[in-house]
């Protein structure tokens, strides 16, 4: 019996968590993409820490009257803006078990278009 897509992504993304570490010089760009909303987060794996987090909730992105994959775009561009004021410019990128396509893939070109390297 086939199991659920949820559990297709869990398979995943544990088999993606082994290979893929974040460090406080490259941290794991980390993203998590619910039906109507999208979030990513800089995360030190060895600090055990989330160094930045933004989402499609925050105010300069939900005001603004664009489609999902354009708010994903600006997700990404948000949180290289942010990483790139605190000092951070390579980060390793986390899809976390989702298919990289359609808003996954967007968030990541935002992230490398507001200069931040994976």
């Amino acid at each position: 019996m086939a199991g659920s897509k949820q559990d297709r992504r869990t398979k995943i993304k544990l088999k993606l968590r082994k290979t893929i570490k974040g460090t406080t010089q490259a941290p794991r760009l980390s993203v998590y993409r619910s039906n109507a909303e999208i979030y990513a987060q800089l995360i030190d794996d060895k600090g055990g820490k989330t160094l930045l987090a933004v989402g499609s909730v925050d105010k300069s992105i939900s005001t603004s009257k664009v489609n999902k994959i354009e708010k994903a775009k600006l997700v990404g561009k948000l949180i290289a803006e942010k990483a790139v004021a605190s000092g951070i410019t390579a980060v390793v990128f986390d899809r976390n078990g989702f298919l990289y396509h359609g808003r996954v893939k967007s968030l990541a070109e935002g992230a490398r278009e507001g200069g931040l390297k994976f």
